[in-house]
């Protein structure tokens, strides 16, 4: 895989080795996509769900299931962890996130941007325990940032099809 410097890493060992600009319907080799995340904007903030049991604010996102599409996946995830309903069609495919987890496995992860108008209210699960629009730069109310993810909400903001960011 990428042995040079990544590009962003995270408090729980993950590393982001690259961010792919191609066509979503990319198919690959070398490392399947095997999750799906949300950037989604709202009033120029970005949303941000705590993870329960990882304390950490991340992207909303997580795996693809069998016979699931990315986009599938990340309308569902948002769903799921966020009580936000988009349309497939209201997400915009960014990229893909080429990530190293701290077991050495190498996953592509699909990147999408959406936005909202109109903000759901928000109940706590078994997975998420709060919600959190943020600016990128204030503090977070408790629990750390996965940084990795930070780093591909500002990528989602500007990215197309057709590049390739590498460190």
């Amino acid at each position: 895989m990428n042995d040079s410097a990544p590009l962003a890493t995270g408090p729980l060992g993950m590393r982001l080795l690259a961010f792919e600009r191609l066509p979503e319907d990319t198919e690959f080799t070398d490392a399947p996509v095997g999750y799906s995340l949300v950037a989604l904007w709202h009033a120029g903030l970005l949303l941000l769900v705590h993870v329960r049991g990882r304390d950490c604010w991340e992207l909303p996102g997580g795996s693809i299931d069998p016979g699931e599409t990315p986009r599938e996946a990340a309308v569902r995830e948002l769903r799921e962890e966020t009580d936000h309903v988009l349309a497939p069609g209201d997400l915009v495919f960014t990229g893909f996130a080429m990530t190293s987890l701290p077991d050495k496995r190498v996953l592509r992860g699909a990147l999408y941007r959406g936005e909202t108008a109109d903000p759901t209210a928000f109940e706590p699960n078994d997975e998420i325990s709060a919600i959190h629009w943020w600016n990128l730069e204030d503090p977070l109310p408790y629990g750390r940032l996965q940084t990795v993810d930070a780093y591909l909400a500002g990528l989602a903001r500007t990215a197309g099809p057709g590049t390739a960011d590498r460190p």
